[in-house]
């Protein structure tokens, strides 16, 4: 298992009006399954995932998505991550909105999904 903690994101998701006009911070865990012994003992990194490459990929889609649900950006992340590099078998991405925009004292709201990779 390969874990990504704490990515730190600000972009437009939710479905108020104040939440379509203002991109807010969210926190983002990402990880992802894949074989990785022959890294681990090549001490090769082009035997394995390189998890600077998935941030890239899952930061792209959080900003571009402007998306309505947290439960589908976290979708759309982790399909994104298992298209990326045929090697994952699955993805896990959890999305936490640090300011939600609820009356209440809370301190994130947050989604999580897992995608594995059909046979």
């Amino acid at each position: 298992m390969i874990e990504l903690r704490g990515l730190r994101v600000c972009a437009i998701v939710g479905v108020l009006a104040e939440e379509r006009e203002r991109e807010q911070p969210l926190l983002i865990d990402i990880d992802f399954e894949r074989p990785f012994r022959d890294a681990a003992v090549s001490d090769d990194l082009a035997a394995t995932t390189n998890y600077a490459d998935v941030i890239v990929v899952a930061e792209r889609i959080i900003v571009e998505g402007r998306f309505l649900l947290l439960e589908t950006l976290v979708h759309r992340v982790a399909a994104a991550v298992l298209e990326f590099d045929r090697a994952i078998e699955s993805v896990h991405v959890r999305a936490h909105k640090l300011r939600p925009p609820v009356p209440h004292d809370i301190a994130t709201v947050g989604v999580s999904c897992t995608v594995r990779r059909e046979s």
